[in-house]
């Protein structure tokens, strides 16, 4: 036994020197984490009895004061079916904004996912699907370069340009108010992130909640801190809008390649490179407290202001192996990848941001050794206190003073180590997820070490680090009622409607009538009527059908609606019924729309379609800019005076309605704007005094000669009320009598 009391004591007398070089090395990584906690609370401190003191916080309402800007959103996806039609519907549903396109990549062997993507982009028309040039999978920057080249051409198609590209993943959940942000900081900051705030599960799932952590206090404080010293953030990969600027510089210095394909962490990359150009970067925690959050219960030590900032919420990982190739990757790219693209530079305070990136390498190791020696330790503490004749060890410990002083040193860090994670934990998740943060400390750091030994052996076993393969991690994605729909073609509701033949529809889409859609076309040469075709279009978008005299809807409703959002989306208020309101619609009004409407209103809205000119007679009676004569008054008048019959007036009306268009309309079939980019315009046009197309000669859309094309294509496809006059008898004098009476 001897011999095993010598050797044990051989081990302890190494272990001694183990933790006395691991106490070193951790009281260094203590000092710098001390560092930016000292810089973070200094600056809050200066901050509330200098800036604050004289300037109130900015109100989230200053977010709705710029026009919208067209946005786009990027969403790499492999293997993601199910997941895009829930993060369309999603954001349709709660985006505060409307001037957005989401470009999904995908490949071309997951089928499976481009099904799902043809689904959602059926649904939602500001949805576009890339398909990427090469099999998947690639990497998320491969994916990411293919959806900018799909933008590009896309711009050129549409004609208008985007002024933000926004990353984000397939199962991120996008705060209400972000584009908003976005939309306010776009033209002054080259790189904006925002922070990102992972979902909680039962306190029992140890590994998806070890992220609530770390990005707690990397994003509540580490990251503020560094944009204060150095300028420079990294992106999160998910939540970062970068401006036009940006992404033409990255094209550029590409020569036409923005992101680098090698990398697994692009975004972290792109930081760097944006900051290299002189590029301005901005981390914003930017809180929306509204009147119904300050009404809103909140757990216990959770503050208004820091629990409701603009952020991007998702699930992270829920097991140990999917945490490890995650986190694994996150070394690889930024560890080893960055250290090998992004050398030391000339300025000291990015290279002390560069170390504490780089640090992350060495400090997973010390924080596992370090827990293998404490466990040691106690295990042989317990032996020596509970064991009946237990060998009594000195301990490792001993040496002097300094050792002393050292060892409370690292007790001192580490307490406020462990006082900060609970702070920034409590601050957002309450004080209860904050004291859980110490118990996943542990779980934590041995998910860290493992990615790290698992990086490392992927480093050596290739050789370069850029040439480890992406190694895509699953996600959860809250779920989201409804189902995802595609819309059946119009024609094909009208054949099972037995309206058509199938004879009939080929003839009418070979011979459609220049400026209309199919429906139109086909109303017009006599195939269907104005209630079928609303019937059909009611069917393909799971709406009910109904028929509506604007001339009898009251004013006081009329006067409910702005006419700005009425022209906007081509809707009448029908009623309000239960805090719900009803408008007429002649054709679907898409999920994001329909969303941006029930904003502006103010109330649910749902929507019901009408026949065909029943809308566009209420527009222009109701809400036009510049109003032509009532048409409905004079065919009444006409009635009264003896000119008409009832019945005569009744069958003019009947023709008129159905032959009334939209100059909208014969503007997009014609294709001189295709219809993402008129969503673009409407929502421009909608601050403007002018009538649309001077409104589009103004701007520069089309000229002149155009609007003056178009406005004579659509009266020719129009009937005039005074033309059905005549042929009913009126004479040119009867006729100008009623003009200048209604006029």
């Amino acid at each position: 036994m001897n011999w095993f009391v010598d050797i044990f004591s051989t081990y302890l007398y190494a272990l001694k020197f183990i933790a006395l070089t691991l106490a070193i090395m951790m009281m260094i990584s203590g000092l710098d984490d001390l560092f930016i906690d000292v810089v973070y609370w200094g600056r809050r401190i200066l901050r509330a009895f200098t800036v604050y003191r004289h300037h109130p916080h900015m109100d989230y309402t200053e977010l709705y004061k710029p026009d919208e800007k067209p946005l786009a959103i990027m969403v790499p996806a492999w293997n993601e079916t199910g997941v895009i039609g829930n993060m369309a519907e999603l954001a349709a549903m709660t985006l505060d904004y409307e001037n957005y396109h989401i470009f999904v990549g995908t490949y071309p062997n997951d089928p499976d996912t481009q099904r799902d993507v043809d689904e959602v982009c059926a649904r939602f028309p500001n949805v576009h699907k890339v398909v990427c040039a090469r099999p998947g999978p690639t990497s998320k920057a491969d994916c990411l370069n293919n959806i900018l080249d799909a933008i590009t051409q896309f711009e050129r198609s549409a004609n208008f340009t985007f002024s933000g590209f926004i990353l984000h993943d397939a199962e991120d959940v996008i705060s209400p108010m972000e584009l908003r942000l976005f939309n306010y900081l776009v033209d002054r900051k080259d790189l904006i992130q925002i922070p990102v705030y992972p979902f909680e599960r039962k306190w029992t799932h140890l590994t998806s909640m070890s992220y609530i952590d770390e990005f707690a206090e990397l994003h509540g404080k580490d990251v503020p801190v560094r944009e204060a010293i150095a300028g420079q953030v990294p992106s999160a990969g998910v939540g970062t809008c970068f401006s036009r600027r940006a992404v033409m510089a990255l094209l550029a210095d590409g020569d036409g390649v923005a992101f680098d394909v090698q990398s697994l962490t692009e975004d972290y990359d792109i930081g760097f490179r944006l900051k290299a150009k002189g590029m301005s970067e901005v981390f914003v925690r930017f809180p929306v407290v509204t009147p119904q959050e300050n009404k809103h219960s909140r757990k216990f030590l959770q503050r208004a202001r820091s629990s409701s900032v603009i952020c991007v919420r998702e699930y992270f990982p829920d097991t140990f192996t999917t945490a490890m190739r995650q986190k694994s990757r996150w070394i690889i790219g930024i560890v080893f990848q960055g250290f090998k693209t992004h050398r030391w530079t000339s300025s000291p305070t990015l290279n002390y941001f560069l170390w504490r990136d780089r640090k992350g390498a060495i400090s997973n190791f010390l924080s596992f050794f370090a827990m293998i020696v404490m466990a040691q330790l106690v295990l042989l503490l317990i032996y020596q206190r509970v064991w009946p004749d237990a060998w009594q060890f000195l301990s490792i410990f001993t040496g002097g003073p300094w050792l002393e002083g050292l060892l409370w040193i690292n007790f001192a860090l580490m307490a406020n180590r462990i006082l900060q994670r609970v702070i920034f934990v409590t601050v957002y998740y309450g004080l209860k997820q904050g004291l859980l943060s110490i118990l996943r400390l542990f779980w934590g750091n041995m998910i860290n070490f493992m990615a790290n030994w698992r990086a490392l052996s992927q480093v050596i076993q290739h050789g370069d680090p850029r040439r480890v393969a992406w190694d895509k991690t699953t996600h959860d994605f809250p779920s989201v009622s409804g189902e995802n729909r595609a819309l059946r073609p119009l024609g094909q509701i009208l054949i099972e409607h037995q309206v058509i033949t199938v004879e009939q529809l080929e003839h009418g889409l070979t011979n459609r009538i220049s400026g209309l859609r199919l429906g139109g076309s086909l109303l017009t040469q006599g195939m269907i009527t104005a209630q079928q075709l609303a019937a059909a279009l009611a069917e393909q978008s799971g709406v009910e059908t109904e028929s509506v005299d604007a001339w009898d809807i009251p004013e006081s409703l009329i006067r409910e609606m702005p006419a700005n959002v009425a022209l906007r989306y081509a809707v009448l208020p029908l009623r309000l019924e239960d805090n719900v309101l009803t408008v007429a619609s002649e054709n679907g009004i898409d999920p994001v729309s329909l969303a941006a409407l029930e904003r502006k209103m103010e109330h649910a809205v749902k929507y019901v379609i009408v026949p065909r000119g029943q809308v566009v007679t209420g527009l222009r009676y109701w809400y036009a800019r510049h109003r032509n004569p009532d048409e409905r008054g004079m065919v009444q008048a006409a009635v009264s005076r003896g000119w008409l019959t009832q019945q005569q007036a009744e069958e003019i009306w009947q023709t008129f309605v159905p032959r009334q268009i939209l100059f909208a309309e014969v503007l997009t079939s014609l294709g001189h704007i295709n219809h993402s980019a008129m969503s673009v315009l409407l929502l421009r046009h909608e601050r403007s005094e002018l009538a649309l197309g001077e409104f589009l000669v103004s701007e520069g859309v089309i000229t002149q000669e155009t609007l003056e094309r178009i406005l004579t294509q659509q009266q020719s496809l129009q009937v005039s009320i005074q033309s059905l006059l005549t042929e009913a008898g009126l004479t040119s004098g009867q006729i100008k009598e009623l003009e200048l009476e209604f006029a």
